[in-house]
């Protein structure tokens, strides 16, 4: 065989897990270049300095040129950080720096080395609401034990592990809900989210407007589609999957196991 490598197998190359360049990646998404600026300042006073820090933004000062999904997913795809922060323009560090942070992210590795976000805000469902977090009347909210299991996170500050490798959803977009929607896939990952207590200024209480309800209401369309009841047909077998414990118990196991026999059967029957 002809090859111009003396040795075929000088062209592969083995994987290596380089240590990450920087500890934080600060990603923005900017309409107003003086608000961003005050939290840039805020930042680089508590700690978060070039040495061990880059910041990444996406102007849309101009117009929303990228949208907040497939932002997100830029910022995902190129930060160079050990842990990527996702935060809003309008958020100020307050007391809490840099080295509270670390003291916060290596209290939740201890508890749960299977997290892959957190966040200041969120919830693990109807009344189970917990956040840390000021706002501009003076307001200091704070409700619930920390770290704190969540299944969505409010989307003024997320702490993202790089090593998680998660993304949101393509065919999903909008400025709303990619919390909800990261959170979503990092379960579908087999890992954890968690709200800490990370104190800081969001000047915002948010709001619910049109397009918050249309997102909301695609969001709802996708995960019910993705989560319907399916039978699974693989070239070896076939089951079913169910959200639903009495569709698991009747169709699950029997008759599962009937469409398995019967399906591994009619493949001896034709190899005759």
């Amino acid at each position: 065989m002809n090859t111009e490598y003396d040795d075929i197998a000088s062209l592969s190359k083995p994987i290596t897990q380089s240590p990450y360049p920087y500890l934080f990646s600060i990603c923005t998404l900017v309409t107003d270049w003086g608000e961003y600026n005050e939290m840039l300042q805020s930042f680089l006073n508590k700690g978060f300095d070039r040495t061990r820090c880059e910041y990444l933004h996406i102007d849309n000062s101009t117009g929303n040129t990228i949208e907040a999904y497939k932002g997100i997913n830029l910022f995902l795809r190129q930060s160079k950080g050990e842990f990527i922060i996702v935060c809003h323009q309008d958020v100020l560090l307050l007391q809490d720096d840099l080295v509270k942070l670390q003291q916060k992210i290596c209290l939740l590795e201890k508890m749960d080395a299977n997290w892959a976000v957190c966040g200041n805000a969120g919830a693990l469902g109807p009344n189970n609401i917990v956040y840390h977090i000021s706002y501009p009347d003076g307001a200091f909210a704070n409700k619930g034990s920390f770290p704190h299991r969540v299944t969505a996170l409010d989307e003024n500050f997320l702490v993202i592990k790089n090593s998680a490798l998660l993304s949101v959803s393509d065919d999903l977009e909008g400025f709303h809900l990619y919390a909800v929607d990261l959170c979503l896939h990092a379960e579908l990952n087999g890992k954890m989210c968690y709200a800490i207590d990370f104190h800081l200024l969001h000047k915002s209480r948010g709001k619910v407007d049109q397009e918050y309800l249309n997102l909301r209401r695609k969001l709802i369309q996708k995960y019910n589609s993705f989560f319907r009841t399916r039978w699974i047909q693989t070239p070896t077998t076939v089951f079913h999957l169910s959200g639903n414990w009495l569709e698991r118990l009747l169709l699950g196991n029997a008759i599962s196991l009937f469409f398995a026999r019967m399906y591994n059967g009619l493949k001896k029957r034709l190899k005759r």
